[in-house]
């Protein structure tokens, strides 16, 4: 008898093996298409203090996952809401909510400094209870939480009040597992809703096949380093610092006795200057600690603030006036420098740092800005890429004088240099104008405005490298260089790259800097062209319940209208899963459907329902029903969040599916899909839609 005769033998005379393999199979069967995410675990407790009591909430996050704090401002993903459900007669709050550590980044997509918990978030909120016989307090928790996808979840809390207080008292901790977290969207006010709506596009980003993180990271470490790093060599050659590197290291090789005596005190010269700017930024770390900069920055008034030095330092830099800090601290770092020794050496490099500031000094500020948006150690980071760059050519040239020869002699070219800064230092201050604007949702600066203003700017540089402008600073030229020809028509195509926006391009390269297009005055391009791809005529022939969503496709936002229309011209239906609020939902309508390949597809062979599971509208009273799970379906967004996990199983968006008419999924090897790069969406696409045929 073979090995499967047996196995089959073996099982029919033992019941209990059969149960036992039967259960294991519905349990793996469960476990590999249950996809209900749940990333953030919490307990909380409640403790004394003095006359009041603290409600504590802690959270455990997974990893790569990001849970929004309630100071995330208005405009991009939904912030932390928290409500007190039995306050009234109970007790009272005593002021609002704190957090534990957060971070603060930049989000392209909407255009916000977004701040959220990694890891871990702890929240305290102080109460006074005025009510004796006040057995729990109750509390719910509404946040979103975000990976490549986004999770709309509410948390629920009974928290039991003990009977008295007493300071040697064990806090009582509750562990909610009982507690059921339920996916629903964020309770926020509509008409709040609707304002923050309309920046919530992302600012298109280049195409990448590869999977962007959600949210928008900050830059890392290694990032902020080049970066400072390029800025040191940038600074280096400028007026202020490039003249004193033939004469410091000729200082080092006549002043010392022997060639290594020369060489070791340009090396310690050189690790001065860069023990300088890192004890810079580690001053700047201490005054403002590792997360108030980080904090800061998010600020409008230090936007506006940000925004004015940087004009001003512009406008040092092409030539109006020099910044300079007082002439006394120069002269004290060169009296004790005359002295010699290693001491000397070190005052010899703090007075290049105080000399060249006029130079050295915007860059700096905007490394420790740009850095201190990081948190942490940044700033130190920051400094010492910046600072090794600025020191490396006094050592290396030190150790090989012969060097020397070939450096460029000083001239006109060092101003052109500190020039084309100054216009650089000069767009980027828009940059900080937009984000207090777009914080304030003023819509003084929109998207054209901003554009044209970088036209002017990046357009006068042009006149200027091919010598049309000159400014206070500049030697007359007969010609200009090779190098300055090619920078300039640099800048020539940069400009005129940038001018079809005016008229609702995307612009993927400078995607971080200007606002969305939707914050624009013509959210569909200039005469509503929406990128040639919309009209006035098709606005007025849309079917009903149909509009023009994202790149000119038409969309329903109800299933209903568009399951009716599918079948009316008999195509397709793809549902997308999606939010307001959705980073990635919005990174892939920005930078997947608008690939050549798949934008002609979701225009003419699918009819698209887009339902937005954070829509806040309250559903109609005969249409509020309550789930087999006791979940209450109130707004619109409830509404399609049942439908999404009661069909398909999960609770993240983005999410597409293409269906049939009858609503049977069309794509056997995948039958839904989320944030996947263009290729694979597009592959996934033609397959439904060839199973549809």
């Amino acid at each position: 008898m073979n090995f499967t005769q047996n196995l089959q033998t073996s099982l029919s005379k033992n019941v209990w093996t059969k149960t036992i393999l039967l259960f294991l199979f519905f349990f793996a069967f469960a476990k590999g298409n249950s996809q209900i995410l749940e990333p953030v675990k919490w307990t909380s407790k409640i403790e004394k203090k003095g006359n009041n009591a603290v409600l504590i909430f802690d959270a455990v996050i997974e990893k790569d996952w990001h849970m929004y704090s309630q100071f995330t401002p208005d405009g991009g993903p939904l912030a932390l809401e928290i409500t007190f459900k039995n306050q009234k007669g109970n007790y009272e709050l005593v002021g609002k909510a704190k957090e534990g550590k957060t971070r603060t980044a930049f989000n392209d997509v909407f255009g916000v400094d977004e701040t959220f918990f990694e890891g871990k978030a702890h929240i305290e909120q102080e109460i006074k209870i005025i009510n004796p016989n006040l057995k729990t307090v109750d509390v719910d928790f509404d946040f979103q939480v975000c990976k490549e996808v986004c999770i709309n979840s509410s948390k629920k809390f009974s928290i039991a009040v003990p009977s008295t207080f007493k300071m040697d008292e064990v806090p009582v901790v509750t562990e909610d597992k009982a507690d059921e977290t339920k996916v629903v969207g964020l309770a926020v006010d509509t008409v709040k809703k609707e304002a923050a709506v309309q920046p919530k596009v992302e600012k298109t980003a280049e195409t990448t096949k590869e999977e962007i993180p959600a949210p928008a990271p900050a830059r890392s470490l290694w990032s902020i380093f080049f970066i400072a790093f390029l800025s040191g060599f940038a600074a280096l050659l400028t007026p202020c610092v490039f003249p004193m590197i033939p004469m410091t290291v000729s200082f080092f090789t006549k002043q010392s006795k022997s060639r290594a005596k020369g060489i070791r005190n340009a090396i310690i010269y050189g690790f001065s200057i860069i023990a300088i700017y890192v004890i810079l930024g580690l001053i700047v770390t201490k005054i403002f600690g590792a997360d108030a900069l980080n904090a800061l920055s998010t600020d409008v008034w230090f936007n506006l603030i940000f925004f004015v030095i940087l004009i001003v330092f512009a406008t040092s830099f092409l030539g109006a006036f020099e910044i300079m800090l007082p002439n006394s601290w120069a002269n004290k770092a060169d009296q004790q420098a005359d002295k010699g020794g290693l001491i000397g050496i070190l005052f010899m490099a703090l007075a290049l740092a105080i000399v060249s500031f006029s130079c050295t000094g915007p860059i700096v500020g905007t490394l420790l800005v740009e850095a201190a948006s990081n948190g942490g150690i940044a700033p130190i980071v920051g400094m010492l890429g910046f600072s090794l760059a600025l020191a490396l050519p006094f050592m290396l040239f030190a150790m090989f004088p012969g060097w020397l020869n070939s450096l460029p002699k000083s001239g006109g070219w060092l101003n052109t240099v500190k020039v084309v800064l100054g216009f650089l230092e000069l767009a980027l201050a828009f940059k900080f104008l937009s984000n207090a604007d777009l914080v304030l949702q003023l819509h003084f600066l929109e998207r054209e405005v901003f554009i044209a203003i970088w036209i002017a700017i990046f357009g006068a540089l042009t006149l200027y490298l091919f010598g049309k402008i000159t400014l206070p600073h500049d030697s007359p030229t007969h010609h200009i260089s090779v190098g300055r020809l090619y920078l300039g028509l640099l800048t020539f195509v940069f400009t005129m790259y940038l001018i079809p926006g005016l008229w609702g391009a995307p612009l993927k390269l400078i995607s971080a800097f200007p606002p969305p297009p939707q914050y624009s005055e013509s959210p569909f391009g200039v005469g509503g062209s929406g990128n040639g791809t919309v009209s006035s005529e098709s606005i007025k022939g849309l079917p009903e319940g149909a509009e023009l969503g994202p790149h000119g496709i038409m969309v329903f936002h109800d299933y209903k209208d568009g399951l009716a229309y599918a079948k009316e011209i008999n195509k397709p239906i793809m549902l997308d899963f999606t939010g307001y609020a959705c980073v990635n939902c919005r990174k892939m309508e920005n930078n997947v459907w608008s690939e050549p390949t798949i934008l002609p597809i979701l225009k003419n062979d699918v009819v698209l329902i887009s339902l937005y599971v954070d829509d806040k509208r309250e559903l109609p009273k005969e249409e509020q029903f309550t789930t087999a799970a006791g979940d209450k379906i109130i707004t619109v967004g409830d509404k399609w969040t049942d439908f999404m996990i009661s069909k398909y199983k999960t609770n993240t968006q983005p999410l597409y599916v293409i269906t049939d008419l009858e609503g049977k999924n069309m794509n056997a090897s995948k039958p839904t899909i989320s944030y996947v790069s263009a290729d694979e969406y597009l592959q996934w696409l033609k397959e439904g839609i060839a199973n549809f045929k």
